[in-house]
Protein backbone atom coordinates (compact mmCIF):
# COMPACT_ATOMS: atom_id res chain seq x y z
CA UNK A 1 0.00 0.00 0.00
CA UNK A 2 1.48 3.35 -1.07
CA UNK A 3 1.22 6.24 1.39
CA UNK A 4 0.77 9.69 -0.12
CA UNK A 5 3.58 12.05 0.97
CA UNK A 6 2.55 14.94 3.17
CA UNK A 7 4.43 17.38 0.93
CA UNK A 8 5.85 16.98 -2.57
CA UNK A 9 7.73 19.20 -4.99
CA UNK A 10 7.79 18.28 -8.68
CA UNK A 11 10.32 19.93 -11.01
CA UNK A 12 10.05 23.21 -9.08
CA UNK A 13 11.62 26.24 -10.76
CA UNK A 14 11.85 29.89 -9.81
CA UNK A 15 13.21 32.71 -11.98
CA UNK A 16 13.66 36.35 -11.02
CA UNK A 17 13.91 39.28 -13.40
CA UNK A 18 14.31 38.86 -17.13
CA UNK A 19 12.33 40.70 -19.78
CA UNK A 20 13.92 43.78 -21.31
CA UNK A 21 16.79 43.77 -18.84
CA UNK A 22 18.14 40.45 -20.03
CA UNK A 23 18.02 36.81 -19.08
CA UNK A 24 16.30 35.91 -15.79
CA UNK A 25 18.22 34.75 -12.74
CA UNK A 26 17.35 31.12 -11.97
CA UNK A 27 17.16 30.73 -8.18
CA UNK A 28 15.66 27.22 -8.17
CA UNK A 29 16.24 24.92 -11.11
CA UNK A 30 13.87 21.95 -11.36
CA UNK A 31 14.04 20.33 -7.93
CA UNK A 32 11.84 17.49 -6.68
CA UNK A 33 11.39 15.85 -3.27
CA UNK A 34 8.84 14.11 -1.04
CA UNK A 35 8.34 14.41 2.71
CA UNK A 36 6.29 11.83 4.61
CA UNK A 37 3.66 12.89 7.14
CA UNK A 38 5.42 13.56 10.39
CA UNK A 39 8.79 13.42 8.65
CA UNK A 40 11.58 15.97 8.76
CA UNK A 41 13.52 17.06 5.68
CA UNK A 42 16.69 19.15 5.83
CA UNK A 43 17.26 21.53 2.93
CA UNK A 44 20.97 22.27 3.14
CA UNK A 45 23.17 24.72 1.27
CA UNK A 46 25.18 27.89 1.48
CA UNK A 47 23.72 31.36 1.13
CA UNK A 48 22.49 31.77 -2.45
CA UNK A 49 21.93 28.06 -3.00
CA UNK A 50 18.17 28.56 -3.43
CA UNK A 51 17.06 26.81 -0.25
CA UNK A 52 15.15 29.76 1.21
CA UNK A 53 13.46 30.44 -2.14
CA UNK A 54 12.15 26.86 -2.09
CA UNK A 55 10.46 27.22 1.28
CA UNK A 56 9.15 30.69 0.45
CA UNK A 57 7.33 29.12 -2.51
CA UNK A 58 5.93 26.43 -0.22
CA UNK A 59 4.76 29.07 2.26
CA UNK A 60 3.13 31.08 -0.53
CA UNK A 61 5.52 34.04 -0.25
CA UNK A 62 6.83 33.45 -3.78
CA UNK A 63 5.11 32.07 -6.89
CA UNK A 64 6.85 29.21 -8.74
CA UNK A 65 7.77 29.96 -12.33
CA UNK A 66 6.97 26.35 -13.17
CA UNK A 67 6.60 22.98 -11.51
CA UNK A 68 4.15 21.80 -8.90
CA UNK A 69 3.74 21.65 -5.14
CA UNK A 70 1.38 19.13 -3.57
CA UNK A 71 0.04 18.92 -0.03
CA UNK A 72 -1.52 15.54 0.77
CA UNK A 73 -1.48 14.81 -2.96
CA UNK A 74 -3.49 17.93 -3.85
CA UNK A 75 -1.86 20.75 -5.87
CA UNK A 76 -0.93 23.66 -3.66
CA UNK A 77 -1.99 26.66 -5.72
CA UNK A 78 -0.39 30.03 -5.02
CA UNK A 79 -2.74 31.86 -2.68
CA UNK A 80 -2.42 35.24 -4.36
CA UNK A 81 -3.30 38.45 -2.55
CA UNK A 82 -6.66 37.52 -1.09
CA UNK A 83 -6.67 37.63 2.72
CA UNK A 84 -8.88 34.55 3.03
CA UNK A 85 -6.64 32.48 0.76
CA UNK A 86 -3.48 33.56 2.60
CA UNK A 87 -5.09 32.76 5.94
CA UNK A 88 -6.15 29.30 4.77
CA UNK A 89 -2.63 28.52 3.58
CA UNK A 90 -1.10 29.86 6.79
CA UNK A 91 -3.34 27.54 8.79
CA UNK A 92 -1.75 24.56 7.00
CA UNK A 93 1.83 25.81 6.60
CA UNK A 94 3.67 27.91 9.16
CA UNK A 95 7.18 29.37 9.05
CA UNK A 96 9.71 30.24 11.76
CA UNK A 97 12.49 32.62 10.70
CA UNK A 98 16.10 33.05 11.80
CA UNK A 99 15.34 36.35 13.55
CA UNK A 100 12.18 35.95 15.65
CA UNK A 101 12.32 39.60 16.71
CA UNK A 102 11.37 40.69 13.19
CA UNK A 103 8.13 38.67 13.36
CA UNK A 104 7.12 39.83 16.86
CA UNK A 105 5.50 43.21 17.52
CA UNK A 106 7.81 44.91 20.05
CA UNK A 107 4.85 46.90 21.46
CA UNK A 108 2.69 43.82 22.05
CA UNK A 109 2.91 41.45 24.99
CA UNK A 110 3.56 37.80 24.23
CA UNK A 111 0.11 36.89 25.52
CA UNK A 112 -1.64 39.47 23.36
CA UNK A 113 0.29 38.33 20.28
CA UNK A 114 -0.70 34.72 20.80
CA UNK A 115 -4.32 35.68 21.50
CA UNK A 116 -4.45 37.66 18.27
CA UNK A 117 -3.36 34.62 16.24
CA UNK A 118 -5.80 32.31 18.04
CA UNK A 119 -8.71 34.66 17.32
CA UNK A 120 -7.61 35.31 13.73
CA UNK A 121 -7.72 31.59 12.93
CA UNK A 122 -10.88 30.96 14.95
CA UNK A 123 -9.13 28.62 17.37
CA UNK A 124 -10.27 30.31 20.59
CA UNK A 125 -12.68 33.12 21.47
CA UNK A 126 -11.71 36.14 23.57
CA UNK A 127 -12.61 34.46 26.87
CA UNK A 128 -10.58 31.31 26.16
CA UNK A 129 -7.55 32.95 24.53
CA UNK A 130 -5.54 33.54 27.70
CA UNK A 131 -5.80 29.92 28.79
CA UNK A 132 -4.98 28.54 25.34
CA UNK A 133 -2.07 30.98 24.96
CA UNK A 134 -0.62 29.80 28.27
CA UNK A 135 -0.95 26.18 27.15
CA UNK A 136 1.01 26.97 23.98
CA UNK A 137 3.77 28.72 25.94
CA UNK A 138 4.08 25.78 28.29
CA UNK A 139 4.54 23.48 25.29
CA UNK A 140 7.73 25.35 24.45
CA UNK A 141 9.08 25.57 27.99
CA UNK A 142 7.83 29.03 28.97
CA UNK A 143 5.31 29.92 31.70
CA UNK A 144 2.66 32.37 32.83
CA UNK A 145 5.04 35.23 33.65
CA UNK A 146 6.06 35.38 29.96
CA UNK A 147 2.48 36.23 28.90
CA UNK A 148 2.86 39.80 30.16
CA UNK A 149 6.38 40.32 28.79
CA UNK A 150 7.33 42.04 25.54
CA UNK A 151 9.85 40.65 23.02
CA UNK A 152 12.56 43.11 24.08
CA UNK A 153 12.52 41.65 27.59
CA UNK A 154 13.23 38.11 26.38
CA UNK A 155 16.48 36.40 25.49
CA UNK A 156 17.12 35.22 21.93
CA UNK A 157 16.29 31.65 22.86
CA UNK A 158 13.07 32.70 24.58
CA UNK A 159 12.01 34.75 21.56
CA UNK A 160 12.58 31.74 19.31
CA UNK A 161 10.46 29.62 21.67
CA UNK A 162 7.69 32.22 21.37
CA UNK A 163 7.97 32.16 17.57
CA UNK A 164 7.64 28.36 17.60
CA UNK A 165 4.66 28.56 19.97
CA UNK A 166 2.94 31.08 17.67
CA UNK A 167 3.53 28.86 14.63
CA UNK A 168 2.28 25.70 16.32
CA UNK A 169 -0.74 27.42 17.90
CA UNK A 170 -2.70 27.00 14.64
CA UNK A 171 -1.89 23.26 14.51
CA UNK A 172 -0.25 23.37 11.05
CA UNK A 173 0.47 20.34 8.90
CA UNK A 174 3.91 21.66 7.89
CA UNK A 175 6.34 23.74 9.95
CA UNK A 176 9.15 25.46 8.04
CA UNK A 177 12.21 26.38 10.11
CA UNK A 178 14.41 28.75 8.10
CA UNK A 179 17.85 28.86 9.80
CA UNK A 180 15.85 28.88 13.05
CA UNK A 181 18.85 28.22 15.31
CA UNK A 182 21.62 29.89 13.29
CA UNK A 183 21.62 33.10 15.34
CA UNK A 184 21.75 31.33 18.72
CA UNK A 185 24.81 30.28 20.68
CA UNK A 186 25.63 26.57 20.84
CA UNK A 187 24.04 25.82 24.23
CA UNK A 188 20.77 27.56 23.29
CA UNK A 189 20.84 25.86 19.87
CA UNK A 190 20.90 22.50 21.63
CA UNK A 191 17.91 23.45 23.79
CA UNK A 192 15.84 24.55 20.79
CA UNK A 193 16.76 21.43 18.79
CA UNK A 194 15.73 19.23 21.72
CA UNK A 195 12.49 21.18 21.96
CA UNK A 196 11.79 20.64 18.25
CA UNK A 197 12.38 16.90 18.63
CA UNK A 198 9.99 16.77 21.61
CA UNK A 199 7.28 18.73 19.77
CA UNK A 200 7.59 16.49 16.72
CA UNK A 201 7.29 13.39 18.91
CA UNK A 202 4.01 14.57 20.41
CA UNK A 203 2.37 15.50 17.10
CA UNK A 204 2.38 14.53 13.42
CA UNK A 205 3.68 17.90 12.20
CA UNK A 206 6.05 17.72 9.23
CA UNK A 207 9.30 19.71 9.43
CA UNK A 208 11.23 21.44 6.66
CA UNK A 209 14.51 22.45 8.26
CA UNK A 210 16.52 24.96 6.23
CA UNK A 211 20.16 25.21 7.24
CA UNK A 212 23.73 25.61 6.01
CA UNK A 213 24.94 23.20 8.72
CA UNK A 214 24.57 19.45 8.12
CA UNK A 215 25.69 18.67 11.67
CA UNK A 216 22.75 20.65 13.06
CA UNK A 217 20.38 19.06 10.55
CA UNK A 218 21.36 15.60 11.77
CA UNK A 219 19.90 16.35 15.19
CA UNK A 220 16.37 17.02 13.99
CA UNK A 221 15.81 15.54 10.49
CA UNK A 222 15.47 12.11 8.86
CA UNK A 223 16.26 12.96 5.25
CA UNK A 224 18.20 15.69 3.49
CA UNK A 225 18.68 17.35 0.16
CA UNK A 226 21.79 19.40 -0.53
CA UNK A 227 21.36 22.38 -2.85
CA UNK A 228 23.96 24.23 -4.89
CA UNK A 229 23.18 27.01 -7.37
CA UNK A 230 19.49 26.17 -7.36
CA UNK A 231 19.85 22.45 -7.95
CA UNK A 232 19.84 19.35 -5.76
CA UNK A 233 23.34 17.84 -5.84
CA UNK A 234 22.74 15.13 -3.24
CA UNK A 235 19.86 13.53 -1.37
CA UNK A 236 19.28 10.66 1.02
CA UNK A 237 18.92 9.97 4.72
CA UNK A 238 20.57 12.68 6.79
CA UNK A 239 22.93 10.14 8.37
CA UNK A 240 24.02 8.81 4.98
CA UNK A 241 24.61 12.28 3.58
CA UNK A 242 26.70 13.11 6.66
CA UNK A 243 28.73 9.92 6.87
CA UNK A 244 29.11 9.00 3.21
CA UNK A 245 28.65 12.11 1.05
CA UNK A 246 28.78 11.45 -2.69
CA UNK A 247 28.99 15.00 -4.05
CA UNK A 248 32.14 17.11 -3.85
CA UNK A 249 30.04 20.10 -2.78
CA UNK A 250 28.59 18.15 0.17
CA UNK A 251 32.08 17.11 1.25
CA UNK A 252 33.19 20.74 1.17
CA UNK A 253 30.22 21.75 3.31
CA UNK A 254 31.13 19.10 5.88
CA UNK A 255 34.78 20.11 5.91
CA UNK A 256 33.74 23.68 6.69
CA UNK A 257 31.95 22.64 9.91
CA UNK A 258 34.18 23.28 12.97
CA UNK A 259 34.93 20.11 14.96
CA UNK A 260 37.07 19.05 17.90
CA UNK A 261 40.67 19.94 17.15
CA UNK A 262 39.67 22.09 14.18
CA UNK A 263 41.92 25.06 13.47
CA UNK A 264 41.13 27.74 10.88
CA UNK A 265 43.72 27.94 8.13
CA UNK A 266 45.40 31.31 7.73
CA UNK A 267 45.39 32.62 4.20
CA UNK A 268 48.83 33.75 3.09
CA UNK A 269 49.06 37.28 1.77
CA UNK A 270 49.95 37.46 -1.91
CA UNK A 271 52.08 40.39 -3.05
CA UNK A 272 50.74 42.31 -5.99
Amino acid sequence: MTTTPQLSARDLRKEFGGGRRGAPVVAVDGISFDVARGGALAIVGESGSGKTTVVRMIAGLETPTSGELLLDGTPLVHSGRGAAARLARARRIQMVFQDPYSSLDPRQTIGDGLAEILRLHGIADRDACAEVALTQLRRVGLDQRHLAMRPGSLSGGQRQRVAIARALAVDPEVLILDEAVAALDVSIQAQILNLLNDLRAESDVTYLFVTHDLAVAQQVTDTAIVMHRGRVVEEGTTDAVLTDPQADYTRRLLEAVPHRGWKPQRRLAVNA
